[in-house]
């Protein structure tokens, strides 16, 4: 008992000492490009969205963690833009569409990655090439082409943040707002409809970094000049971090950070070994135990008996149309409390099953629900629609 205290004791000051050691350590600089408005690193975009109200003058921010498709579906916007900035932007067909729909209802989209999807590519015919390898120490001079806005000596950015422009352009319907050293458009303006997209391939020069860079403030507020002032401003969160909020609780902190990590794997590490110690030192035999019954089946068997018995086979249609619904509205984030036309679409859109398949179970279903009574047959139909439906949807 004493050399187990005498044990404990010692563990208890080394990670004490090593967990110290390693708070005070200076910390490296984290280069990851997040993009997240919290984030105080390098390429996060705290200082922008802390200088909001500086940006966009008297603008509703609105922060969005939904697609663009769902973001905009249904609502009738005004005087609204939508900005995206992350390393990437894919956007699906319907994500497309619902953005298109929107610019041309007189709004419009600030869109900033180094890398966009081969739809977004097609549809607006342009093309991205690099000058030189990403983050290298270049000094990359860029300027717009405004007078209004051009500045007397070019915005230098080292970090090769600057390095991206367009080698493509479909010149009918774009302007060209900024280029580089070389007179390569490097910010341009997509106008579609009664609003506009702007692209700028460089979405680091709306970073932290960028934004303490000689500069670098300025050219950021006026790139994002060209958005509509005192409008709502969407600001995109779902390309940085998703629709899932992350837990917070106490594993998921540790892990999160590198020290806590390696304190925490020492101290498991050192429990392990003390049990292991003890276990050949004060082992017994272990005991026989005969393993359960697995009794799924007899259950399952009991409760199929009980349903055939009662015959009511209206309870069993409206729970298996129940869970249906359900399914359709966690999976595809569809409402179903009207069944309609809108909702068949949707569900033929995002499920991917055959359309007559999801017209035909939807038409049973609409036959089905207003009886009294339900016979073997239709409840039959019903559930090899269902099934169906299962197996084709992705």
């Amino acid at each position: 008992m004493k050399g187990f205290k005498i044990y404990i004791i010692c563990s208890a000051v080394a990670l004490i000492l090593y967990v110290t050691a390693q708070y005070y350590k200076p910390q490296p600089t984290d280069w990851s490009p997040t993009y997240a408005k919290e984030d105080k690193i390098p390429f996060g975009l705290y200082l922008l969205y802390q200088q909001r109200a500086d940006i966009f003058p008297d603008a509703d921010i609105k922060l969005s963690r939904l697609p663009v498709y769902n973001t905009l579906k249904n609502k009738s916007l005004h005087n609204t833009s939508y900005l995206i900035a992350g390393n990437s932007i894919k956007l699906d067909e319907v994500d497309y569409k619902e953005l298109i729909r929107f610019v041309n209802d007189g709004n419009s989209a600030f869109l900033a990655a180094y890398d966009f999807s081969d739809l977004l590519r097609d549809s607006l015919h342009m093309d991205v090439k690099t000058a030189g390898n990403m983050m290298d120490e270049i000094n990359t001079p860029v300027n717009f082409v405004n007078s209004l806005l051009k500045s007397p000596t070019a915005y230098r950015f080292n970090k090769g943040i600057a390095q991206q422009y367009f080698s493509k352009l479909d010149t009918t319907k774009v302007t060209v707002l900024g280029t580089n050293a070389d007179g390569n458009p490097n910010f341009i303006k997509y106008a579609s409809g009664k609003g506009a997209i702007y692209i700028l391939p460089n979405p680091q020069l709306l970073t932290n970094f960028s934004l303490l860079s000689p500069g670098g403030a300025e050219y950021a507020a006026r790139a994002l000049s060209y958005l509509p002032s005192g409008s709502t401003l969407i600001w995109d969160e779902y390309g940085t971090k998703g629709t899932v909020t992350k837990s917070d609780n106490v594993l998921r902190f540790i892990f999160e950070n590198t020290q806590l990590t390696w304190a925490y794997t020492l101290t498991v590490m050192g429990l392990l070994i003390f049990v292991l110690f003890q276990m050949k030192r004060r082992q017994r035999i272990i005991p026989v135990v005969s393993p359960l019954k697995n009794s799924s089946v007899d259950f399952v068997k009991v409760i199929g008996k009980v349903y055939y018995q009662q015959r009511d086979n209206r309870d069993i249609v409206q729970k298996k149309i129940s869970y249906l619904l359900e399914h359709i509205r966690s999976i595809y984030r569809i409402k179903t409390a009207v069944l309609n036309t809108e909702l068949t679409d949707n569900l033929i859109i995002k499920s991917g099953a055959e359309e007559e398949v999801v017209r035909k179970l939807f038409q049973v279903i609409a036959e089905i629900t207003p009886l009294t009574k339900v016979n073997d047959q239709q409840l039959i139909e019903l559930n090899k629609l269902i099934e169906k439906f299962y197996r084709q949807a992705r």
